[in-house]
């Protein structure tokens, strides 16, 4: 072999394994140009989405939400901290069954029975946008609910509701819960609410005109710090526990199966001043909401919406809807917003499903 096909080989050589390693430098920085972060659906952050069915705030029924996100209603973020799961609702849009507010919320798929029940919710949460318009009159503006027992069953009203409310320009905002009385017959036009302050104001305090505000409460929750709820309901007896660290502890008990509202006499002074004179004076069933399937909702149920206060002086908050535009809403603040970090459901065995009440509404 001579010299010259010698270093002609030994050429070959060098540019053969310079052309090798040059590709394999390639093919490791391959995965790094295409690696595509992993989303973080919100059953990867609470994984007990098979027990519910999640309503969002266009109406639709999204079934059971595992791997599932919408990026305009429920999908999760990280607050740099934690992750959490994000229900977002309009003022205005389509809603879910007879009412007339949106939702983005978690409707249970099992019903369970007051008087036999052993049944359990728990969440820590924090709310991050109500309403910035509405008429400060109506008790329902700037609110969002966020927790719920609901009746499946008959005229389907809420023995338990967990409200959170902000006037505008105040820092501090309220947590109250409703009962609402399982109404006597077959009109349910009379039922009423009665509402219990946790830390702040309750649901009755209002503005004395449209954009006139009470005072803000010493004792309130601002938008974005975290509380906590626990709902039981065992033998008949709902017990609520709200904690959240800064605020007094605050404990609970309704009797659901025995009522305390049988005649007109009983009727509350709060209810009397708020919703006697629009008409709503009914009387509660003796046994309550005994006999009828109940089951926990969670998320936000925005209860700020377009309707004029002409209709009702305490759920009309004729707000700012856009037409029902769910862009324009979301970028001027007409919206509800909540957070949720953790929560928790013990279902009885005693429960059984709740599909009537989803094929009835959806």
């Amino acid at each position: 072999m001579t010299k010259k096909t010698i270093t002609s080989s030994a050429t070959f050589i060098i540019l053969t394994l310079l052309i090798i390693l040059s590709s394999c430098k390639n093919e490791a920085k391959e995965p790094n140009k295409k690696e595509i972060a992993k989303t973080v659906y919100a059953s990867d952050v609470i994984p007990f989405f098979d027990h519910w069915k999640l309503i969002l705030g266009d109406g639709t029924n999204a079934g059971i939400a595992n791997n599932f996100e919408n990026t305009d209603f429920f999908f999760t973020t990280n607050d740099g901290k934690s992750d959490w799961v994000v229900f977002k609702s309009p003022n205005g849009g389509d809603t879910h069954g007879t009412s007339n507010n949106t939702r983005t919320e978690l409707a249970q798929v099992k019903k369970w029975y007051p008087k036999t029940a052993n049944d359990k919710l728990t969440a820590t949460l924090k709310v991050m946008n109500v309403s910035a318009t509405g008429d400060a009159r109506v008790a329902a503006s700037y609110a969002v609910v966020v927790g719920q027992i609901h009746s499946a069953d008959l005229h389907e009203n809420e023995p338990l509701k967990i409200f959170y409310k902000k006037f505008p320009g105040h820092s501090k905002g309220s947590v109250f819960w409703h009962y609402e009385i399982n109404t006597e017959g077959d009109d349910n036009s009379g039922r009423w609410d009665y509402s219990t302050a946790v830390w702040g104001h309750d649901f009755s305090v209002v503005g004395t005109d449209a954009k006139t505000y009470p005072e803000e409460p010493n004792d309130g929750i601002t938008l974005g710090e975290e509380f906590n709820y626990e709902v039981e309901v065992k033998d008949g007896i709902m017990t609520l526990k709200f904690s959240s660290e800064g605020h007094e502890t605050k404990s609970f008990t309704k009797n659901l199966i025995e009522s305390e509202y049988t005649t007109t006499a009983d009727i509350p002074d709060q209810t009397q001043k708020l919703f006697v004179p629009i008409g709503q004076d009914g009387v509660e069933r003796k046994n309550a909401y005994a006999g009828e399937g109940c089951f926990f909702k969670l998320g936000a149920y925005n209860q700020t919406n377009g309707k004029s206060p002409d209709e009702n002086m305490n759920w009309c908050s004729g707000a700012e809807t856009h037409g029902g535009n769910l862009q324009k809403q979301y970028a001027d603040g007409n919206y509800a917003e909540v957070w949720f970090k953790t929560a928790t459901i013990s279902v009885s065995d005693a429960a059984v499903s709740n599909e009537g009440y989803f094929t009835k509404n959806d």
